[in-house]
């Protein structure tokens, strides 16, 4: 797939206000400075379609964006530390799960995860939400031109040990990305099209 039209439609708090478009959605999340805005901005060859800052906690609302006028990129805020309020804490924190929970567009959620770190505590118990509510994901590992070619697979390998003595039975489908060197931006991109090639061929949505 090539994206070559990305257009910012609404951001908000509220999932009743959402676009009422009929068309799939990819949702993008991930601990604070996990580094969301640089792969959105990457994916969809844009400088500053999403806000980056070195501040975590830049994105405070649910922004959607239009892609190819035929499907919407996601941008949720991060979980995890930021330097809000723990009222504004807890505001995030439900309008995010009333958008996995209630947004019957919603196709699949991509969960980011620094692949220089091991596994924390609090992306585990994010998976583990999405998988007990039945909210279909994949796991996007970024900063790999962080680590080396050749240990992205060792850092891997240790992150899926901790995944299923988690509890699950096997690691979820993944893509290993970096936005300073475009990796894995034609993997992700080709897996979101098919899906939707796929929706729109049995009229899904």
């Amino acid at each position: 797939m090539k994206i070559t039209t990305a257009e910012f439609i609404i951001s908000n708090s509220e999932v009743s206000k959402c676009p009422k478009d009929p068309l799939p959605e990819y949702a993008f999340i991930g601990r604070s400075n996990v580094g969301k805005s640089s792969l959105i901005n990457m994916l969809t060859n844009h400088k500053s379609l999403a806000k980056t800052s070195s501040k975590p906690g830049k994105t405070q609302l649910i922004n959607h964006f239009k892609i190819n006028n035929n499907w919407f990129l996601v941008d949720l805020p991060g979980y995890g530390y930021a330097k809000v309020s723990k009222k504004s804490k807890d505001v995030f924190q439900k309008f995010v799960t009333d958008y996995f929970e209630k947004r019957e567009q919603l196709v699949c959620a991509f969960v980011l995860i620094d692949i220089r770190l091991e596994a924390q505590k609090i992306d585990l118990e994010f998976i583990t939400y999405l998988g007990v509510t039945e909210v279909p994901f994949c796991i996007i590992f970024t900063k790999a031109d962080k680590v080396g070619k050749t240990r992205i697979q060792s850092h891997i390998t240790a992150y899926r040990k901790q995944v299923l003595a988690s509890g699950w039975e096997e690691m979820p489908q993944h893509f290993v990305t970096s936005a300073t060197e475009t990796t894995g931006k034609e993997e992700l991109l080709s897996f979101i099209d098919n899906i939707n090639q796929e929706m729109f061929k049995n009229n899904l949505l």
